[in-house]
């Protein structure tokens, strides 16, 4: 087994937080502890992603996943108590979610947030309301048709598989430069689900950062060149994603699969 345990906890300094913004990864976490009220949920979370990476976020149920997104993603909460995020030079672990989002930051929701009473071109449009815009209108139609059929229906009246796709589509109407995906499988038929893995590989020959968190490992891990695994809010596992399919006593340790 390859997993690469990881000492989490103490206050022994990490060397990445010392480092000068030009000596950074693109994507950099150094000793993230993030929690929801008095539940400490993220523990201590390191690593870093090159640019254009496609990371799996991997874990089983609890492991702390969407959690550990959400803090990427600056949401209110969990909150972060300590630990710096740093995207292309810029210290993330300072701002709110509005200014990450800003600064290039994409976190699509499992649940999507489709706006209602909104066409599906009103919640695209909405989204490039304010500088820094990201594809114009004509390049996303492109890339979903299918949104393009529909772009004058009401967003909330698509399926969930349009939906997804919708939410994503949005999320390249900003100025993109971390996409962060939380469950783009959960709940679509599967051929829809082969749709949304055709999308996640355009975005990935576009050098498009990605971290995907899916329940659906296996599926995760064949769309991604690198892979995490959480444990109990911890990283035990930081590696090549091929690496993970190749050592099924890892998977079935931290996976089950």
């Amino acid at each position: 087994m390859n997993a690469m345990a990881k000492p989490m906890h103490g206050s022994a300094p990490n060397p990445a937080s010392s480092l000068a913004p030009a000596a950074r990864a693109f994507f950099s976490v150094s000793d993230v502890h993030a929690y929801y009220g008095e539940s400490y949920i993220v523990q201590g979370v390191s690593f870093e992603v090159a640019e254009g990476d496609v990371v799996a976020l991997l874990g089983r149920n609890g492991a702390g996943k969407t959690s550990t997104l959400r803090t990427l993603a600056r949401a209110l909460d969990p909150e972060l108590k300590r630990g710096e995020i740093w995207l292309n030079g810029e210290a993330l672990h300072k701002l709110k979610d509005f200014q990450a989002a800003r600064r290039g930051v994409q976190l699509v929701q499992e649940d999507r947030r489709i706006i209602p009473g909104l066409t599906v071109e009103e919640n695209l449009l909405l989204a490039q309301i304010a500088e820094p815009r990201g594809w114009p209108l004509e390049q996303i139609y492109e890339h979903f048709p299918r949104l393009a059929e529909r772009r004058r229906q009401e967003g909330v009246t698509l399926s969930g598989g349009e939906q997804q796709m919708l939410a994503v589509a949005r999320a390249l109407a900003r100025d993109i430069k971390l996409l962060l995906l939380d469950e783009p499988y959960e709940g679509l038929a599967p051929v829809i689900v082969r749709e949304i893995e055709s999308i996640v590989r355009e975005i990935k020959k576009l050098g498009i950062t990605t971290i995907i968190v899916e329940q659906n490992a296996v599926a995760a891990l064949e769309l991604a060149n690198r892979a995490l695994i959480l444990d109990m809010g911890h990283i035990v596992f930081d590696g090549t994603a091929q690496a993970v399919l190749d050592d099924a006593e890892l998977r079935n340790e931290y996976l089950a699969i």
